[in-house]
């Protein structure tokens, strides 16, 4: 009989998981089996019990004692509550021929029992100890008073404790560390867990999961998420499982034995004729040849190890290798079996969890190995994963255990909590207890001999503990160790205290060490007599002179010397020490007085200049520090510096005054003083630079200027250098005075920078001197000496203006001076003429000093100058003269122009003349006002020229001389109309201007002709009439013309406003006149125009339009009444006044319409019909004149009335007036109801193209 244990904890979920059907389960074996947790009133509430439920299958039985002796057989299904009187849990032995494993799925731990020839994946046995004798698991449980519960109707998976001695109430507060979904599981890796679950299972596990995280969520917000220090003592496990321990050999709380040998299955290895893809990715099955797929689901295939012995810091693994699948192992027929290829195998560790870090443990060949440096009772997680060459499998499903608990971690020696001469109080803190709740402590002490023998003072669960009846001032040693379920630990270290003795005697004065500007550094010796084992501390007392506080304390400690702080310089101190210890104080030594140094003095004041500063000496002064830093100053130091950028510093001045002299300097320069002081403090900082600028001086003579090249007549070009002193300044400017020949005074020529200048203006052929002085900032210096230079010849001097005589108008002499030579005699003269000063022309060159000018203008202004040449070259030129030639008669007229016909406009009076233009203008631009009176081209000429120059004289009037005919005289006008001229002829015309001097020549003669006669207008005639439209024809031709025909007509009608308005404008003999009111008179005129101009207009024509018909009526409704038919019409308005009456006809068969009613109603009746008669009926409007006959409106469309039949019914019906009525309907269809028709007809040819682009294009 298989057994199975869960021990019954009191954070169990309220419902287990039910069992889950795996690889590890099947019929042939037991499966495991576990209970839900028993009710409340089954566990007892004195945490020393532990409930143990064992699960009996059907089938089998389960043997137990109870407490009167007796044997009890409890047959399956049944649940058996075992209860631990003690509270412990002994190892769980299994059957002979059986092995148990203890795993854990979805958070759940499991104690599998197999049987030895049980191997998944047809492996070898594992090995395991001998079993124990029957029913040894039985002795320390006694039988439940509580019935037996009956059997669950369904069977559950529950929680294994583990192997080996716990206690309850740590087993109680176990939690796994996580709880996770198989669907989860290893999905980075890229394969499907082997689950089956039913629906039931699943909604069963799915509350568990909920239930376990409520209480992860509780435990960790009660837990503060505080982490231990790492000189603190480890955590409990009952407190935090999954506290990784502290220390530098392990890392989360594992060993890591094979860590550094991890990398090592990552070598390149080509044994299988592939390229390695690597470990650091994951290699995709598409990526590797079929061998190599083959091999890597051999690796995915290795199963989780299986943990064989849990220890309290170690647990053993094993695990088998990869096995092929069973459609892999059927081979063909021929084929030879592959052998199996050697592993490496990795195993990694997680303490945080199913899905927590994994750390290396182990990697290598052998498949199993030891765990070692684990933590005691924390859960550990370990997965398997198989390497072969550079393929990598997925890793296995991981095992979980948990580690056994031990004994407590060494405690920290204890510490001293109070000490007397004859007791010491001591305190501890608690270590780690490793699973198992620490129960006592044990004290050892070696009583003060200093043997090394330890014997124990104190055995119980308190941290703390009080040792009396001790000697005073002798020292003890006392180690410290921690005892729980599972053995003692190791002692501390040994820690020596000593106990109090008496109060210390006086120690001797403080001594001084070394004294600073604001601290003093004293010590002092240990009282006399002071045993070395006693502790005694110092109190320094220190009272500042002057301040009457008396003595306080400076210093408490231990030390025997002390640097007193925060002190004033130069300030006596007095100092006193006493000796303490736990017993009391001494007395204080004798007072010591200790002063302070003196501080080094602040730096002087900024210096100055004190006086004015000379060019090579200043004076300079300063002032005292202003603090003196306790102590006298004893003398000042002055330093001088020439460079700015680069200082270099020389002491120029050491005494006690504040001025001194530094002389020696150079003028122009900048210097740099400082000055720093010293005292018995030592040497102040540096005080402020003061900067010094020597006055410069003005620089030395130069050199005499030097000419550059040949002189030249009107300048000469002089250069020179620099003075060779320059006076402490930079030169920055020259001046050059000259001296013209037999005069004493100079006048300066340039001022500048530069070393050479041009000295211009000068006469040609004559000496000059010239002198040179530098100047700088501080002024000019001397004079160098003069230089004689001598210019050359030059070009004549400019000649005075010349003078100029008119002989006629267009005739003058012009006449010039000879002007002084320059030293060369002058070759010849230029003249230069012109009518405009600025565009002056040579018109004379030569020896002579007159020339005659002709072909000159009249009236005209003229310019003149003149110039000399000599073989030095030429002279300027004189003055401009300006002259003016006398008047003369007006020069020809260059052109004359023909005037258009419009601008031969009839000027009756001059002095409205600009009244007629303004009037025209309006006319123009209304475009309906009467045309302005012109000249006829026919028997006028019209005539403008510009006029010509005057030549002085205004020009008074014009002759026009027209051939024959007597000449025309003008006023002073620029345009003219001859009139009186034959049509179509030609003539001669030719003009000439008159002044007060006499008459012009006359100007070119040109020809002009005059137009022929324009057309007479023609008669105009109404052929045809409306009451809307007038058509209108004149002279005799065809209907329409052409746009080549000489011949056109202009044809206007008057306006309401009377003017005249253009219909009509061509070469046809007929217009039509439209949209015109009835009865209205129309007044109409036309012109005729061809080439030879715009004929008169006719006289006025009127045509009167007559009255309008009334519009046409709608065919009228007839509805028969027995023997009688209605038939009826619509009303029409009356027309402006008139009265609308209607006249309504009848047909009867074949016959002529005949009038039936002529009257204003819109109804008629008309009785006695012939049943065998077709009627026809139409109906018109009548309007009726006043002063003319009645105008007859058009007839409406006909009506026809059939005769009944009596052959059927709906035929009689549907010939009635019903039928005629719905014909007439049909016929008559309305705007608003086409207009609807053709809408309805849009929508739905939209609709229908909507739905077949959303069947044919989008679908």
């Amino acid at each position: 009989m298989a057994e199975y244990f869960c021990v019954n904890e009191g954070v169990m979920a309220d419902h287990t998981p039910p069992l889950e059907s795996g690889q590890l389960l099947s019929s042939d074996h037991p499966s495991l089996l576990t209970s839900p947790p028993p009710p409340p009133n089954m566990v007892n509430g004195d945490g020393a019990q532990q409930v143990i439920l064992v699960q009996v299958n059907p089938g089998e039985a389960f043997t137990i004692q109870r407490e009167d002796g007796q044997f009890q057989c409890i047959t399956g299904p049944a649940q058996v509550p075992m209860m631990s009187p003690n509270g412990s849990v002994p190892p769980i032995y299994v059957p002979p021929g059986y092995v148990q494993q203890i795993i854990e799925e979805n958070g759940v731990r499991r104690v599998l029992v197999l049987p030895q020839e049980f191997h998944p994946g047809g492996h070898s046995p594992l090995h395991h100890p001998p079993p124990p004798p029957p029913h040894a698991h039985l002795q320390a449980f006694i039988p439940h008073p509580h019935p037996i519960m009956p059997p669950h109707p369904h069977m559950y998976s529950g929680m294994a404790g583990s192997t080996g001695d716990m206690n309850a109430q740590y087993i109680s507060q176990y939690h796994p560390a996580h709880i996770y979904s198989e669907q989860d599981t290893h999905q980075q890796h890229g394969r499907t867990p082997f689950v089956h679950r039913d629906e039931r299972a699943n909604k069963t596990y799915e509350r568990l999961q909920k239930k376990l995280k409520e209480r992860q969520g509780g435990q960790a917000g009660g837990g503060g998420g505080l982490v231990p220090s790492k000189d603190s003592p480890p955590l409990s496990p009952q407190k935090s499982r999954g506290t990784p321990p502290s220390g530098g050999d392990l890392q989360n709380g594992l060993g890591l034995k094979g860590v550094e040998e991890q990398n090592q299955a990552s070598a390149v290895v080509t044994s299988l004729g592939m390229e390695c893809p690597g470990r650091g990715r994951d290699v995709e099955p598409g990526e590797l040849n079929e061998k190599s797929q083959a091999l890597q689901e051999l690796l995915n295939n290795i199963t989780k190890p299986v943990v064989t012995d849990i220890q309290a810091r170690g647990a053993c693994l094993c695990w088998l290798a990869p096995v092929r699948t069973s459609a892999e192992e059927e081979l063909k027929e021929g084929e030879e079996k592959p052998e199996d290829p050697s592993f490496n195998y990795e195993v990694s560790v997680s303490y945080s969890g199913k899905d927590g870090k994994y750390n290396t443990a182990y990697s290598g060949t052998e498949q199993s190995t030891t765990i070692e440096n684990l933590r005691p009772a924390t859960d550990y997680h370990v997965r398997v994963q198989a390497i072969y060459n550079c393929l990598q499998g997925i890793p296995s499903e991981p095992a979980s255990f948990t580690t056994l608990s031990c004994e407590p971690d060494t405690p920290s020696p204890p510490r001293k909590l109070n000490v007397t001469k004859s007791s010491l109080v001591l305190q501890w803190k608690a270590p780690c207890d490793n699973g198992s709740k620490i129960q006592n402590y044990i004290l050892q002490w070696d009583e003060g001999k200093g043997t090394g023998v330890y014997e124990q003072c104190f055995y119980g669960p308190q941290k703390q503990y009080r040792v009396a009846k001790l000697s005073p001032a002798s020292k003890y040693s006392f180690r410290l160790a921690a005892k729980n379920d599972m053995g003692v630990s190791e002692f501390s270290e040994p820690v020596d205290i000593m106990t109090s003795c008496s109060v210390p005697a006086p120690p001797l004065s403080p001594e001084l060490v070394q004294a600073g500007v604001t601290w003093l550094c004293l010590q002092w010796n240990r009282p006399v007599g002071s045993p070395k084992e006693d502790d005694i501390g110092y109190v320094l007392e220190m009272e500042e002179e002057g301040l009457g506080y008396g003595f306080q304390a400076s210093y408490d400690g231990d030390e025997l010397s002390c640097t007193v702080k925060n002190l004033h310089r130069s300030t006596k101190y007095k100092f006193r020490v006493a000796a303490y210890n736990t017993e009391g104080k001494s007395n204080p030594s004798p007072v010591s007085e200790f002063t302070t140094a003196p501080d080094r003095p602040s730096c002087p004041c900024k210096p100055s200049v004190k006086g004015k500063t000379h060019p090579t000496f200043f004076r300079m002064a300063w002032d005292p520090p202003k603090d003196t830093g306790g102590s006298d100053v004893t003398e000042y130091v002055v330093e001088l510096s020439e460079s700015l950028n680069e200082p270099s510093w020389e002491q120029v001045y050491r005494g006690a005054a504040m001025e001194c002299v530094c002389d020696g300097l150079k003028p122009g320069w900048s210097y740099q003083a400082r000055v720093h002081c010293y005292s018995e403090g030592g040497q102040s900082p540096l005080s402020e630079i003061l900067q010094v600028q020597m006055p410069a001086v003005p620089p030395g003579p130069c050199q005499p200027p030097r000419v550059v090249g040949k002189p030249k007549a009107r300048e000469i070009q002089l250069r020179w250098g620099p003075p060779q002193v320059d006076g402490g300044s930079a030169v920055c400017s020259y001046s050059v005075e000259v001296y013209g020949p037999q005069s004493e005074e100079g006048r300066e020529v340039y001022q500048g920078s530069e070393l050479d200048c041009t000295v211009c203006s000068l006469l040609p052929g004559r000496s000059f001197g010239f002198r040179l002085r530098a100047a700088n900032k501080a002024g000019y210096g001397p004079f160098s000496e003069r230089t004689e230079v001598t210019t050359g010849p030059g070009a004549p001097e400019p000649c005075r203006p010349p003078h100029i005589v008119c002989k006629s108008p267009s005739c003058a002499v012009v006449s010039w001076e000879a002007p002084p030579c320059n030293g060369a005699a002058v070759t010849e003269y230029r003249l230069e003429w012109g009518a405009a000063e600025g565009s002056m022309q040579v018109c004379y060159t030569g020896s002579g000093t007159s020339h005659e000018l002709k072909g000159l203008l009249p009236a005209t202004n003229y310019f003149c100058r003149v110039q000399a040449v000599n073989v030095a070259g030429v002279g300027p030129f004189s003055d401009v003269v300006r002259c003016q030639t006398p008047c003369s008669v007006p020069a020809a007229i260059s052109s004359i122009h023909a005037l258009r016909e419009s601008e031969m406009r009839v000027e009756n009076r001059s002095s409205d003349r600009e009244e007629e233009e303004e009037d025209e203008e309006e006319h123009e631009d209304e475009g309906d006002g009467p045309s302005p009176l012109l000249y006829s081209p026919s028997t006028c000429l019209g005539l403008r020229w510009e006029a010509p120059c005057d030549h002085g004289a205004e020009i008074t009037s014009y002759l026009i001389d027209i051939g024959e005919r007597q000449p025309i005289l003008t006023g002073p006008v620029t345009k003219y109309i001859i009139q009186n001229l034959q049509p179509d002829t030609s003539y001669r015309i030719r003009i000439q201007a008159l002044n007060s001097l006499g008459a012009g020549p006359f100007s070119h003669t040109f020809k002009l002709k005059t137009k022929p006669l324009p057309p007479l207008p023609p008669r105009v005639e109404c052929t045809a009439f409306s009451h809307q439209t007038l058509r209108l024809k004149w002279g005799d031709g065809p209907a329409k013309g052409t746009t080549t025909d000489s011949l056109q007509y202009h044809l206007q009608m008057e306006d309401k406003n009377g003017r005249f308005i253009s219909l009509y404008k061509g070469p046809c003999h007929t217009h039509k006149v439209q949209r015109l009111n009835e009865s209205t008179s129309y007044t109409f005129r036309i012109q005729a125009f061809n080439e030879a101009g715009e004929g008169p207009f006719s006289s006025v024509y009127t045509f009167t339009t007559p009255r309008s018909p009334p519009a046409p009526l709608k065919a009228p409704r007839v509805e028969r009444l027995d023997e009688s038919c209605e038939i009826s019409w619509e009303a029409q308005p009356p027309m402006k006044g008139d009265p609308i009456i209607y006249c309504l006809q009848c047909m009867q068969g074949n016959s002529e319409f005949r009038q039936l009613y002529k009257g204003s109603a819109t109804l008629f009746q008309l009785p006695n019909l012939s049943s065998s008669a077709e009627y026809r009926f139409r109906v018109c409007a009548i309007r009726q004149c006043q002063d003319t006959p009645e105008i007859i409106g058009p007839y409406s469309s006909t009506v026809t009335l059939l005769p009944p039949r009596t052959e059927s019914p709906s035929t009689c019906s549907s010939t009635g007036p019903k039928a005629a009525e719905a014909q007439r309907t049909r016929r008559s269809l309305t705007d608003e109801q086409f207009s609807f028709l053709i809408i309805a007809l849009l929508a739905v040819t939209s609709i229908l193209i909507a739905v077949a682009i959303q069947y044919f294009v989008i679908e």
